[in-house]
């Protein structure tokens, strides 16, 4: 006995050792490797520093007017833009699995962020993006970055130009100088406001908001080599005036623009509303560390928020990093050779930014095309260069944060119009009539519901329907096509002869393909004689077990009428299933 109790002891302290490594083993692997970009620099030196300081410089000057903008129009204060772009952007950076993105406030989040304020409250917008950026950092953990990917395209840009409608609708009211308060967050609230009040509008905040806007617009034209606007400005015939346009191409339009129609209101006093006036003064110290009120029963009111901020900031972040990566391998030479990013852990840099800003006040933070772009335009090589953005945009708060009082809001509204403008794919609407029924249902549809319901409503409703679409469609590419021998059709049999029949079955019968089965079962239970039917089914890439159940159903049509069900060139996986399921059993297969 002491012996077998020994025995059984070890026996059991050997299983024990096998469950441990098999569940080391197949539980580990699942999980993604902690390795941010910032730690795999090879050949990093002091010229690509240059690079990446001189990048950082210029995509810190773009950010600094963009996040007070995205803040405001999201309900918020300038300074919950400037430390998300500070914070945020620096984490996404130094953490992040791309060296090229640049994280911050983005305007595809003004709209929730604005919903989320006006129905819940500053403190409960904290609470959502310190939840959503928890189970980002679970996506990127549990490796669920390819799945953004499955995210259907038109879908996407349905979302995405239905957000720059919003967001252009929202600085309709700054754009006006109107009187209005606090404007309601839904699309159809917002055009009864700005409808009521119209008739105070005020034209030296429409003037300031719309030279903006043209002057954002034809910045980059201007300065072009090629552009007839230069041309026509013959401005390349006056002595050294090349060398003068090439050097100040360089300057951001967006802080162009904001510095200089900002002097120009505060020299004409114009009668328009600034940050100051709306907001009081910024301040110019470092935010404070304070712990945002929690309950689990606020967590789930907050349900809905939290999954759609969660969502869109993995999409829009990885779609920002993927658009990063095709236009550097475009662009040839030294950016080509620029690692792609890994999606995993840019989520996780991402949910651990988004952790991190509600403790400072901040709002929720993703990877921005624009701004991530310009780094790219701007020679940068590796995060650090994202790290730098995020300096000189602390640097700018800690030293000039009383100059921002000044800056006109209409100011703020022509950036953000100018934004939207470049954020939607607007081409893609003309292009529709090029592309299927499918693809013109998701797009449209995502679009108007993203202006006219709701966003979260529209990210369900698009991803149901392109499920649903995705179904019908592969239901009919599944067809069965009869090969039976003509001589064997025409020729009379007696009533009592059996009669063959063969099929070729093609594509995946699964459940939305079943009813292309019910012929053939209509055919064997009217038959007046036993039917050998023999079924094709080496173009048979796929089974599932609804697929399988109508298989079932038209064996025993067959088989009542005293006839039989045979199967040939059966693939690997249907005749698994079918072998698992005893279905194998049952009728002949070869």
């Amino acid at each position: 006995m002491p012996l077998l109790y020994a025995q059984g002891a070890r026996l059991a302290r050997l299983a024990g050792q096998i469950s441990h490594n098999h569940f080391t083993m197949s539980v580990l692997p699942q999980l993604a490797r902690f390795r941010p970009r910032l730690f795999e620099l090879h050949g990093y030196n002091q010229a690509r520093l240059g690079q990446d300081v001189a990048a950082g410089v210029t995509v810190g000057i773009v950010a600094l007017p963009l996040a007070m903008a995205f803040a405001i129009a999201s309900g918020l204060s300038p300074q919950a833009g400037l430390w998300t772009a500070i914070i945020g952007g620096f984490v996404i950076s130094a953490l992040g699995g791309s060296s090229l993105q640049i994280g911050g406030p983005a305007g595809a989040f003004i709209v929730i962020v604005y919903g989320i304020v006006e129905r819940y409250g500053v403190a409960n917008l904290l609470i959502s993006s310190l939840c959503a950026g928890l189970l980002l950092f679970l996506m990127g953990l549990f490796k669920l970055g390819n799945l953004v990917r499955y995210v259907p395209i038109s879908i996407v840009i349905g979302f995405t130009n239905g957000i720059a409608v919003l967001v252009a609708l929202s600085q309709v009211k700054e754009l006006l100088g109107l009187q209005v308060g606090r404007v309601p967050a839904d699309f159809f609230s917002q055009l009864q406001a700005i409808s009521t009040h119209i008739t105070g509008v005020n034209w030296y905040a429409v003037a300031l908001g719309l030279v903006c806007t043209l002057g954002l617009w034809l910045w980059p034209r201007l300065f072009a080599g090629s552009s007839r606007f230069r041309r026509a400005l013959l401005l390349s015939r006056l002595p050294g005036m090349d060398r003068a346009l090439n050097s100040t191409a360089r300057l951001p339009g967006a802080m162009v623009a904001l510095v200089s129609l900002t002097l120009l209101s505060v020299f004409l006093q114009l009668p328009v509303d600034t940050i100051g006036s709306r907001f009081g003064s910024i301040p110019s110290g470092l935010p404070t560390f304070e712990l945002p009120s929690f309950s689990w029963a606020t967590v789930k009111q907050l349900l809905t928020p939290i999954l759609t901020l969660a969502l869109l900031g993995a999409i829009e972040s990885l779609l920002c990093a993927r658009v990063a990566d095709s236009a550097a391998s475009h662009m040839g030479g030294a950016a080509a050779q620029i690692p792609k990013h890994e999606p995993n852990q840019e989520l996780m840099a991402q949910g651990l930014a988004n952790m991190l800003l509600p403790f400072f006040g901040g709002m929720p933070a993703t990877g921005t095309v624009a701004r991530t772009m310009t780094n790219l335009k701007s020679g940068a090589t590796s995060p650090i260069a994202g790290m730098v953005h995020a300096l000189v945009v602390l640097a700018v708060v800690l030293l000039a944060a009383p100059l921002a009082l000044h800056v006109p809001l209409a100011v703020l509204a022509g950036i953000l119009l100018f934004v939207a403008w470049n954020m939607g794919e607007w081409r893609e609407f003309a292009r529709l009539r090029h592309f299927s029924n499918h693809y013109r249902t998701l797009l449209l549809g995502t679009f108007f519901l993203t202006v006219v319901l709701d966003i979260t409503v529209a990210l369900e409703v698009g991803l149901a329907l392109s499920c649903v679409l995705f179904v019908r469609r592969m239901g009919t590419l599944f067809r069965v096509e009869e090969t039976t021998p003509a001589c064997t059709t025409e020729t009379a049999t007696p009533p009592t002869a059996e009669r063959h029949l063969h099929f070729k079955l093609h594509g995946a019968l699964f459940f939305g393909a079943v009813g292309k089965l019910d012929g053939l079962v209509q055919r064997a239970e009217q038959s007046p004689v036993p039917l050998h039917m023999t079924l094709d089914a080496s173009q048979l890439i796929a089974l599932d077990t609804s697929g399988l159940d109508a298989l079932d159903h038209l064996l025993r049509a067959v088989c009542q009428k005293g006839g039989r069900l045979t199967l040939t060139g059966l693939a690997e996986q249907p005749r698994s299933l079918m072998v698992r399921a005893g279905f194998a059993e049952k009728l002949e297969m070869r």
